[in-house]
């Protein structure tokens, strides 16, 4: 654990996007949380999302907002999570949960560092690091196609690998 304590502490100090992977329970998101603390955005907003918890549509909409009037249920405007955590950083947990659809949506945020709120064309600037996690093999759902490539080399500058609760009984 010291080694990803040290880990975390250098990832904090980059801009670089990180992915940790750890099993259910490892304390994934307590590892996200330090790593905006400790970065120079902390006094920005950290933002979370579990992107296993909502379909397709309504994950698209929390991400990148939307405006009224673009689908049955949308009576106003929304601010996404990615405008909300603007200048901040954004916790993407599960994110190898998330549909290959929204996928290429969020690669293009990443790779334009602008978003467009659905049913909207006016793009949006955002500076958003984000942090993503999982309980899932990457490498191996991008080989089946599962996972975008390319989006897999862009969230995955640094990876954080958390230890089981198994090998580390004392923390239990």
């Amino acid at each position: 654990m010291q080694r990803v304590y040290q880990l975390i502490e250098k990832a904090a100090r980059s801009q670089a996007p990180v992915i940790i992977y750890g099993e259910s329970g490892t304390g994934k998101e307590l590892a996200a949380h330090a790593i905006h603390q400790l970065s120079d955005r902390s006094e920005e907003p950290f933002i979370q999302l579990n992107c296993a918890a909502l379909n397709e549509s309504l994950l698209e909409s929390e991400l990148f907002g939307h405006v009224k009037g673009a689908f049955t249920g949308a009576y106003r405007h929304r601010t996404g999570r990615f405008e909300a955590a603007n200048r901040g950083a954004i916790f993407l947990d599960e994110i190898a949960e998330m549909p290959v659809t929204t996928q290429t949506k969020l690669l293009r945020v990443l790779e334009n560092k602008q978003l467009e709120r659905v049913g909207d064309h006016t793009p949006i600037p955002v500076d958003v690091r984000i942090i993503s996690a999982t309980n899932q093999n990457l490498p191996d759902m991008v080989q089946t196609k599962r996972f975008r490539e390319d989006l897999f080399f862009r969230i995955s500058v640094i990876p954080i690998h958390l230890p089981s609760l198994r090998e580390r009984m004392d923390d239990l």
